[in-house]
């Protein structure tokens, strides 16, 4: 009664450790609703209903059906059978460890090429068929590494430990067994796979109709939103005043960062979908990189495939030859900056280094402002990235490709007339 007060900090100041910002939370939802719910109403006045399939189908229909890119995505299964053969002729001792290893490396070096030139050389392609045959061609190659490399330890641990069973080898290099891997939503190899109990139909239509409706709202977005922002534009990023650039990203931050997260769902559902029909049971595609602190943690928990491919197949790897540990995980850092430039600019016949220097620039960002930003101010800072980084980035090759289309189709239209705003 006497003494009512005690040591006590305020709730929102960092040292108190209070966590629970679920109304504060529902507050920033409602209002972000609101508000953009206004920028939908004023972007429909003023430019109609624009949502078209038709357009959609202007990019991915090739060579009057022939569709190329599905025969290059056929194509694809003469590299991963290559490497199943490689794999008995090794097993059985008709090729050497040295020799197999080569041959496996021309595999995927001729994987590799053979998905780049037909992309950049043969026009009938759409832009959509480039895409998904560049994608899935960059992870048959990294898939077909991990096989490879993976079965070169399991040799090296049956010839350590000789009561092995030499079968055991046999049983896993089939068909079924490289086909369930490459279908897999993984990209480490191992014999045997954790599997859930039973395939739930539940489960399986519910991601379906996640998929479904995730891909209609990003078309919209796109049509609805990004589209008359490109129609605005009569020159590339390169090209365009610091001013005008400026108002363009401005303008494009919001629907690429709700294109951005609903990329995110999407994969969630096709990936827990894939997972589902193949009773795949290890279904850790990603942490909790929401809640990241820093952009290091950001990037362990954005991608968790690919994070463990970096780890298991390069980064202990490199440590092994003596590589230091930061050396190393700079190197499979660079690597994704890599394939993410690779992946998105090759199909746009653009490669400009805006999706690379921008991972690059964020990596500094991290190294000389990561000690000054912790706790919730890093979680803002990560986000601030996300919303002015790598994705604003991919917006631009699309707005510099689509300007091109635009350009392409008009001038072989005879009869088009420009309506204003074009």
């Amino acid at each position: 009664m006497l003494c009512c007060h005690r040591l006590h900090d305020s709730l929102l100041s960092s040292d108190s450790r209070f966590t629970a910002y679920r109304g504060i939370l529902n507050w920033i939802i409602i209002l972000l609703v609101l508000t953009h719910a206004h920028l939908f109403l004023e972007n429909f006045i003023q430019h109609g209903f624009l949502i078209d399939l038709k357009k959609i189908m202007e990019h991915l229909t090739e060579n009057n059906l022939n569709w190329p890119s599905l025969n290059l995505i056929l194509a694809a299964n003469v590299f991963a059978v290559t490497a199943l053969l490689l794999e008995h002729s090794q097993e059985k001792g008709k090729l050497s460890s040295s020799h197999a290893h080569c041959l496996h490396l021309a595999n995927l070096g001729l994987l590799m090429m053979i998905s780049a030139l037909p992309t950049l050389l043969y026009p009938t392609i759409s832009t959509g068929g480039a895409f998904f045959t560049l994608w899935s061609y960059t992870v048959l190659g990294l898939k077909l590494y991990s096989y490879h490399e993976t079965n070169r330890w399991y040799r090296q641990e049956e010839e350590k430990n000789e009561s092995c069973s030499p079968k055991s080898a046999d049983e896993h290099l089939t068909f079924k067994d490289l086909y369930y891997f490459l279908l897999a939503p993984t990209l480490c190899y191992q014999r045997d796979f954790p599997r859930s109990p039973k395939v739930r139909m539940s489960n399986l239509l519910h991601r379906l109709l996640e998929m479904v409706i995730l891909i209609q709202i990003m078309v919209g977005i796109v049509q609805q939103w990004i589209e008359p922002i490109f129609q605005r534009s009569e020159n590339s990023f390169s090209t365009m005043d610091f001013t005008m650039r400026v108002e363009h990203l401005v303008g494009l931050v919001a629907p690429t960062h709700f294109l951005w997260l609903l990329l995110f769902f999407l994969c969630h559902s096709y990936l827990n979908l894939c997972a589902e029909v193949l009773r795949f049971g290890d279904r850790h595609f990603y942490g909790d990189w929401w809640n990241a602190s820093s952009l290091i943690t950001l990037w362990r928990n954005w991608n968790i495939p690919f994070q463990k491919w970096g780890h298991r197949h390069m980064y202990t790897r490199l440590v092994e030859a003596n590589v230091c540990p930061w050396q190393a995980e700079l190197l499979v850092f660079l690597l994704s900056a890599v394939l993410c430039e690779y992946v998105i600019a090759l199909p746009l016949h653009s490669c400009r280094m805006w999706i690379f220097l921008t991972m690059v620039f964020e990596l500094l960002v991290t190294v000389f402002l990561g000690r000054y930003f912790t706790g919730n101010y890093g979680n803002g800072l990560v986000w601030l990235c996300l919303l002015l980084g790598p994705p604003l980035a991919v917006t631009m090759y699309f707005h510099d490709h689509y300007l091109a289309f635009v350009i392409t189709t008009n001038s072989s239209s005879p009869h088009h007339h420009p309506q204003p705003g074009q």
